[in-house]
């Protein structure tokens, strides 16, 4: 058959890569930056700032480096963004026009790899809170010996895999569930990391040492002279954590009604939140070590040891929520997507999300994130190093993307598929 406006090939499309019609956009500005609130408050964000501090920043120096981390990726997430809107189709598809229709699934794939290790990894957060909160529910009987060569006991596996099947729920009702659950959760969250704040320093009478401790590559500290080796390598870190979402940011923009929708809704969701919830990470573990007389830096630990079951109760179900409104959006949708791509006249949304919901399972996350120094110097470096060499090939075909495809509409031709 011959490929028309009404006649595409089906082996290069279906119901869910098609370009969205502008009748059926509904994100606005406060969509798209609750979609960021919501994919930003998560365990790993409260916990970005520790590595840093531990190779020897001040606070401030390490707050710092996420925030010029941030606003760096905003530039790509924007530009990147603005095709996915134009057009109303999402990122294998765009990738078409610079690597071609069967080199699309390269960085297409590479991208969903790296998400099903993200399901992975968040999965395991949300399951841990919940073996918090059972364990504090039940006087601590949950504490056992791990499984052999899993690493983790048989009450975590457990709780993990009831994380695990809350997310395959949601996601079996497809990408509208997703935009309610993060237009919900949003203002929730950043509640909850403001309260969570406030009560760090009210039991602490101020934020503790950690805030007043100067930076170890100061003049006459013990790393002096030495702040480029650490701050550039961290800095590409910070990057890399949403590195793979500037790459397949136009699986949402798509969904947005207008350019300025999608570019003030990320300018207001992306940095101004990730440098928040690094800062409370920075300041409530400055306070543990006045409270409890030892930094901790996990807040699924410090729920653990905060006291009380409806504060325990009400700060791990803060920790679900987060984890759950971060995992869907950010590493679901993309290697989906991906899948779809590859063979649309077989893959749905739904398959595509529940292969990566088993991946996510199989690498077994807790493993990784069992040394926080190897999560973000090995993890966050070694992908975005990885996944930095497509962004270029995305920049140079995005013109003639745009280019090509306003000519093939001015006769008649069909949109890029």
């Amino acid at each position: 058959m011959t490929e028309s406006p009404q006649h595409p090939d089906p082996n290069l499309i279906n119901d869910d890569i098609r370009p969205v019609l502008s009748a059926e956009r509904h994100w606005s500005v406060m969509d798209m930056a609750s979609l960021w609130i919501g994919m930003v408050v998560c365990v790993p964000t409260y916990m970005l700032a520790a590595g840093l501090i531990s190779q020897g920043m001040s606070w401030s120096e390490a707050v710092g480096t996420v925030l010029l981390g941030n606003l760096i990726v905003l530039v790509p997430m924007i530009l990147n963004g603005h095709p996915g809107t134009k057009y109303g189709v999402p990122f294998p598809v765009l990738a078409r026009a610079a690597f071609g229709v069967r080199g699309a699934h390269v960085p297409s794939l590479l991208r969903a790899l790296v998400a099903c290790g993200w399901f992975g990894i968040q999965t395991w957060m949300g399951g841990s809170a919940i073996f918090q909160l059972a364990n504090v529910a039940l006087g601590g009987v949950l504490d056992a010996t791990p499984l052999g060569f899993i690493g983790i006991s048989f009450s975590q596996l457990v709780c993990f895999f009831i994380f695990w099947g809350v997310q395959v729920a949601i996601l079996w009702r497809g990408v509208e569930s997703i935009r309610a659950l993060e237009v919900w959760a949003a203002p929730f969250l950043i509640a909850m990391g403001l309260a969570l704040l406030g009560w760090a320093y009210s039991e602490a009478g101020g934020f503790g040492p950690m805030l007043a401790t100067p930076s170890q590559f100061a003049e006459g500290g013990p790393k002096a002279g030495q702040f480029s080796s650490v701050f550039f390598p961290s800095l590409t870190a910070m990057v890399g954590f949403w590195a793979t979402l500037s790459l397949n940011i136009p699986d949402f923009t798509r969904y947005a009604k207008t350019q300025r929708d999608q570019v003030l809704g990320q300018a207001i969701g992306l940095p101004a939140t990730m440098t928040l919830f690094a800062f409370i990470g920075v300041a409530v573990t400055s306070a543990t070590t006045v409270i409890f007389g030892e930094a901790i830096w996990d807040p699924t630990v410090l729920v653990g040891r905060i006291g009380g079951l409806f504060t325990v109760g009400l700060s791990l179900f803060a920790l679900i929520i987060a984890t759950l409104s971060t995992n869907i959006a950010a590493n679901v949708v993309s290697p989906a997507n991906a899948m779809i791509n590859a063979d649309p006249q077989r893959v749905t949304f739904r398959m595509g999300a529940m292969v990566t919901a088993i991946l996510g399972v199989v690498m077994m996350p807790w493993k990784l994130m069992a040394d926080p120094t190897g999560y973000i110097f090995t993890w966050l470096i070694g992908y975005s190093a990885l996944l930095g060499a497509l962004g270029p090939h995305r920049r140079r075909a995005r013109r003639r993307l745009l280019l090509g495809a306003e000519d093939r509409a001015g006769r008649g031709g069909p949109l890029p598929q």
